[in-house]
């Protein structure tokens, strides 16, 4: 039966999780006064489930692998931005480990998935 909807993705899964985590993270003080750099991790962590959305709804494989190395180039800016709120010590380190954590094991399996997709005969249902 395959995937029908970008709801049913793994990856597209925990990058939500994701996102929530960095949101209860940046709604702490004094996280949530830089607003910067709140908004940017907000946005980046909301980036990686988005592109992950919008590639898998423009039904072509090429355009699918194009919209989900954004979501990993995004992932990686979350990644690098959790250490700056590390640094400014709006994060603990158990806090840091944990995204590093997320954003590492999110970043492989969009890889892993955009490797698929390029070896893969599919092509999308808007080339059936």
């Amino acid at each position: 039966m395959g995937i029908q909807r970008f709801e049913d993705l793994e990856i597209w899964q925990e990058a939500r999780t994701l996102c929530q985590f960095i949101f209860k993270l940046t709604i702490k003080e004094p996280f949530s006064k830089d607003y910067k750099i709140r908004d940017q991790i907000r946005g980046s962590s909301g980036s990686t489930m988005d592109n992950i959305a919008e590639g898998f709804e423009r039904d072509g494989r090429r355009e699918f692998i194009q919209f989900l190395s954004i979501a990993k180039g995004s992932c990686g800016e979350t990644r690098s931005q959790s250490y700056r709120a590390f640094d400014f010590n709006y994060i603990t380190q158990e806090e840091l480990d944990q995204v590093l954590e997320r954003t590492d094991l999110l970043g492989k399996r969009i890889g892993s998935f955009i490797n698929y997709l390029k070896k893969t005969t599919i092509k999308g249902s808007k080339f059936d």
